[in-house]
């Protein structure tokens, strides 16, 4: 089995609807990181030295190869990454090898085959 590791970061405001949307397109779970910073083509604004940068989240998932092209295309559309300035970015890198994921792998098997999950 291949997979694909998928990292979007995005604000608050999209983050529960982004991690519904790829649960929906074939993710199986997810992992978030909180309080992330960035910049990006334009640097944060600062006032008296603190920054104004919003909050920002850091999405992780890790998917099969074959699901992770949908996986990406829904939380880019559904996060609004290419309408709203600042709404957040997400890319894909390949996995060499991934271990801990017996259990996921057995449950998309059964899932392949026609068996419940």
């Amino acid at each position: 089995m291949r997979f694909k590791l998928i990292i979007a970061f995005l604000p608050d405001a999209h983050l529960e609807e982004v991690l519904k949307a790829a649960r929906a397109a074939g993710a199986t779970g997810s992992t978030v990181i909180t309080s992330a910073r960035g910049e990006g083509l334009e640097p944060e604004r600062k006032f008296l030295g603190l920054d104004l940068a919003s909050h920002r989240n850091l999405a992780l998932w890790l998917v099969e190869e074959h699901v992770a092209p949908a996986v990406l295309r829904r939380i880019a559309a559904v996060g609004r990454f290419e309408e709203e300035r600042g709404a957040g970015i997400a890319c894909q890198l390949d996995v060499e090898e991934a271990v801990g994921l017996m259990r996921q792998m057995q449950a998309l098997e059964k899932g392949r085959n026609g068996a419940p999950t």
